[in-house]
């Protein structure tokens, strides 16, 4: 892997991360075209996925400082009612990832007519809940939080975006807009940082991995990272300005183009 084929992929993982198009629905689409060369590597799939969670802590500073404070007071307060939430809304995602860790893992292994097909899905999603419009005004309680939680289970499948499926479950659930968003960013940092903790874990078990130029892993980190950064902040924005339809368009055409394209090829 060279230094620029690392910062593309860096560039694709904290794009897509945040913005609602499936990060691994494009990883894999963008290993694909760009040729065998980049066949999955872990630790490169670490580097990056370790970055975009920097970015989110970053982003939400803030937050997280006011959460961490709310909690040190060991006391019910409004920070450990929105830790609990966060618990809930892991509730899925775990159970799906303790229990079908395998058949997961396969979904990874090339099957770009799946990615396509799971962007589709994402495009469709976007576009019911730009104009489903339910009525807002709701916080996020411990049911619509555990069905966020369901949306992020489902966005496992590569294609289906995980910031998309959360915030539009968010919204047609009723949640205020300025509650979308933020939530759903910082109830996907746990499952996250747990994934890249069970992913060192699995390098480190590997007696003979693959080597990965440390420019290459510092390239992809920082464009990860600092495009993560943007991405971030700039998703809160839309959400607010209900501008997700422009994705769910995108979506729409890329799972198209890509189906058009393996179906004449």
């Amino acid at each position: 892997m060279s230094v620029w084929e690392a910062i593309l992929l860096g560039i694709i993982q904290g794009l897509t991360e945040f913005l609602p198009v499936s990060s691994s629905g494009h990883i894999e689409l963008g290993k694909f075209f760009l040729g065998a060369q980049l066949e999955e590597n872990l630790l490169f799939s670490i580097v990056v996925h370790a970055a975009t969670a920097l970015s989110t802590v970053v982003v939400f500073r803030k937050e997280i400082g006011r959460l961490l404070a709310g909690l040190l007071e060991f006391r019910r307060n409004e920070a450990s009612e929105f830790a609990a939430k966060i618990l809930v809304s892991m509730i899925p995602v775990g159970f799906v990832g303790v229990l079908f860790k395998k058949q997961i893992e396969s979904f990874f292994e090339g099957q770009i007519t799946l990615v396509a097909s799971m962007l589709l899905c994402t495009g469709l999603l976007l576009l019911f809940a730009h104009y489903a419009r339910p009525q807002q005004g709701t916080e996020v309680s411990f049911g619509k939080a555990f069905l966020i939680g369901v949306a992020q289970a489902i966005a496992i499948l590569p294609g289906i975006s995980r910031s998309g499926s959360t915030i539009a479950a968010a919204l047609l659930l009723g949640v205020k807009r300025e509650y979308a968003a933020p939530f759903s960013f910082l109830m996907v940092l746990p499952p996250i940082f747990g994934a890249t903790l069970l992913e060192v874990k699995d390098y480190l078990e590997v007696t003979d991995p693959e080597k990965v130029p440390v420019t290459a892993l510092v390239g992809g980190f920082l464009a990860a990272f600092l495009v993560g950064m943007f991405a971030c902040s700039a998703m809160i924005r839309l959400v607010r300005n209900s501008r997700l339809l422009y994705f769910a368009i995108y979506c729409l055409l890329v799972g198209a183009g890509v189906l058009a394209y393996l179906f004449t090829r």
